[in-house]
């Protein structure tokens, strides 16, 4: 295994169809899920030259943690159908190679379990605010809190499920081993709900539909975000009016992300909005992350260089996961990292923090048509 293509050709020929299809399928006809990956490749590195770039620091902070490089594994729901390891060989192999993981309320391994086996990794929550009451929502943060999870990633552009023709087609449901862990316990939010389905759609996207609140709005942000001790980050934002708005609310971190392309299909891709939002918080404390459609070293050092203080990677990790485990997950991160490191040298950056200060190193390729 050389690069993440080679984990992602692995998971096209070793996955089954309905969990292949599940993780890489997009909304409609997946405008934004490919082109999340193609717009990265319409960003060039302008590269610094004669620099002594013997000793390259990949190192950063992410909400006061340091971490080896700024790659984190973004929540992605269901790893069971990946590998036995489920999410907790997604953790550890994260925590391995020194950097942090998310995990989905959409989970085969429950908050706890991933915590007890995973006691020294830097842990996120991913979570959605629940119909009927605040009960659940407020449930699960609670336990994500006693066990010790560090931050809250709030997933904001889900009003309703998106169209997943895959998933349609498929008429996809979980299998009966795997079940929805972190609702175990919780009467009516069983795993029943997405192993089975009307058979005419997609299991999970009723299982959604049924569970999820279509009616959140900026005040159940405020509520949530003083309800909670935990920084609270907004997942999902890709225009400066909605940065602008969670700056003035007070959360520690925005996400840009369209959700994989899962969501609303022919929004931008999450790079080309990068810029937009980094600005929008500009002169605030407000950290600024991306996701979707980082494959490359480059395209980490891209997004970086655009501003964004770390990237979260959701389907790559799947891939290490099916390839071998944690094992697999650690591989794939530690590759990205060496070629992350092997960009910042050749573009004469020794640290991350060059790499966020230097004017102009990373332009649209419409920069050189100006010229």
């Amino acid at each position: 295994m050389a690069c993440v293509k080679d984990f992602e050709d692995y998971a096209y020929k070793y996955l089954p169809k309905s969990a292949l299809d599940y993780y890489i399928s997009g909304s409609n006809d997946e405008q934004t899920v490919n082109d999340n990956i193609k717009a990265f490749k319409r960003y060039k590195i302008r590269p610094r030259i004669l620099r002594d770039v013997s000793n390259i620091d990949t190192s950063t902070t992410i909400l006061g943690y340091k971490i080896s490089f700024p790659v984190c594994i973004a929540p992605t729901a269901m790893h069971g159908l990946a590998h036995d390891e489920r999410e907790i060989g997604t953790c550890k192999g994260a925590f391995r190679a020194g950097t942090a993981y998310t995990l989905s309320t959409i989970a085969n391994s429950s908050i706890e379990e991933i915590a007890e086996s995973n006691p020294n990794a830097l842990k996120f929550y991913q979570l959605y605010i629940f119909k009927k009451d605040k009960s659940v929502t407020e449930e699960l943060v609670r336990r994500a809190e006693e066990a010790g999870y560090k931050a809250l990633f709030l997933t904001v552009d889900s009003p309703f499920f998106g169209k997943r023709i895959a998933d349609e087609k498929n008429n996809f449901k979980t299998p009966a081993h795997l079940k929805m862990a972190n609702f175990e316990s919780l009467k009516g939010y069983s795993r029943d709900g997405v192993s089975k389905n009307s058979g005419s759609g997609s299991g999970l996207g009723e299982y959604s539909r049924r569970l999820f609140s279509s009616s959140v709005t900026w005040q159940d942000v405020i509520w949530l975000k003083n309800f909670t001790k935990l920084p609270l980050v907004l997942k999902g934002i890709l225009t400066a009016e909605e940065a602008r708005k969670a700056v003035e609310i007070g959360v520690s971190a925005i996400v840009v992300s369209n959700h994989g392309g899962r969501q609303l299909d022919g929004v931008p891709a999450s790079i080309d909005a990068l810029r937009e939002v980094v600005k929008a918080v500009q002169g605030s404390n407000v950290e600024v992350y991306l996701d979707g459609g980082v494959r490359l070293g480059t395209d980490v050092f891209k997004a970086i260089a655009l501003g964004a203080k770390a990237v979260f990677i959701g389907r790559p990790a799947l891939f290490g996961l099916a390839y071998d485990g944690a094992a697999g997950v650690e591989k794939l991160l530690n590759i990205l990292k060496e070629e992350f490191n092997t960009s910042m040298a050749l573009a004469g950056c020794r640290n991350v923090r060059e790499l966020q200060t230097e004017e102009s190193l990373v332009v649209h390729e419409s920069y050189y048509s100006r010229l």
